[in-house]
């Protein structure tokens, strides 16, 4: 057989489909008609070797293969995924099962969304339970967890990043190298935010509208954990780190568009820190 020329002890050999595989040992060849790719694998020649390869985001010999465990989006990117979607993700520390994110590629790749607000259809102004186990859809408006977002935080150092548009279409960053929350017990304090860069300013010393809130236990309609003038605690609207009558709430009333404190605000915004339609924030590991 002219096969017999083309192998040496130890080596294998792919029909064009995958479906069987020839084996050389001590000079005699073996069939596998049970050579077969996995579910998650492809066939195909890489490196002048033909045989079944996993796809990305797994690992094995391309029979069995299984998943990387994706502690958050940027392992997403780094395993090949580049295209913006939902994907499934479990932090190293995380008490819960897998859950799925929605992964934005921008700016460089690799950032976990935990909220996103676009027409005011979904309600913000929701109770301490729902914002601790989140509410809404990654792929449109929501908020992932609270509990959640300290598992990815506490996994490691963390940026965030801020998006934001306003009523005319304008669009302004806000950019943190550091970012990090502390747990249920804790109240969810904001127990870190470091340096500012982007362009959601305009007057005052950069990141004031988020670093003002920093030491500051999380809030929701039935839980009030903020030291606020009565006036002010009327006024809030959906949870946050409130403190004082405060200096941005990204998850205030869609509804109110002009300067009221239950509106969706950030302070020192160009233009007016109150006509904002759009959100998004999302964290990604500190380089």
């Amino acid at each position: 057989m002219v096969i017999l020329n083309l192998f040496q002890t130890g080596s294998f050999l792919v029909n064009n489909d995958c479906t069987v595989m020839y084996n050389c040992t001590d000079g005699l060849i073996s069939l596998n008609e049970g050579y077969s790719c996995s579910l998650q694998a492809v066939c195909e020649t890489r490196e002048e070797t033909h045989r079944c390869y996993c796809s990305s985001g797994y690992l094995g010999n391309g029979e069995e293969c299984t998943i990387i465990q994706m502690g958050d989006c940027l392992d997403v990117f780094n395993a090949g995924f580049i295209t913006d979607g939902i994907y499934t993700i479990k932090p190293t520390n995380s008490k819960e099962p897998p859950f799925e994110v929605f992964c934005n590629m921008t700016d460089g790749g690799g950032w976990t969304v935990f909220q996103r607000r676009v027409d005011g259809l979904v309600d913000f102004d929701r109770n301490w339970t729902s914002y601790k186990e989140g509410f809404g859809k990654p792929n449109y408006e929501f908020w992932l967890g609270n509990d959640k977002l300290y598992y990815l935080t506490n996994q490691g150092n963390y940026q965030l990043r801020i998006d934001l548009g306003n009523s005319v279409r304008d669009h302004y960053f806000a950019q943190f190298q550091t970012f990090r929350i502390n747990d249920e017990s804790d109240n969810y304090r904001l127990s870190d935010l470091g340096a500012f860069d982007g362009t959601a300013v305009q007057f005052s010393e950069g990141g004031i509208a988020l670093s003002y809130h920093l030491n500051t236990f999380f809030s929701t309609s039935d839980r009030n954990n903020r030291e606020s003038p009565e006036d002010c605690l009327q006024e809030a609207y959906g949870g946050w780190w409130f403190k004082g009558c405060g200096k941005s709430n990204l998850n205030g009333d869609y509804r109110y568009s002009f300067q009221s404190t239950k509106s969706i605000n950030w302070f020192d915004l160009p233009g007016s820190w109150y006509k904002i339609m759009y959100t998004e924030m999302k964290i990604r590991p500190a380089v």
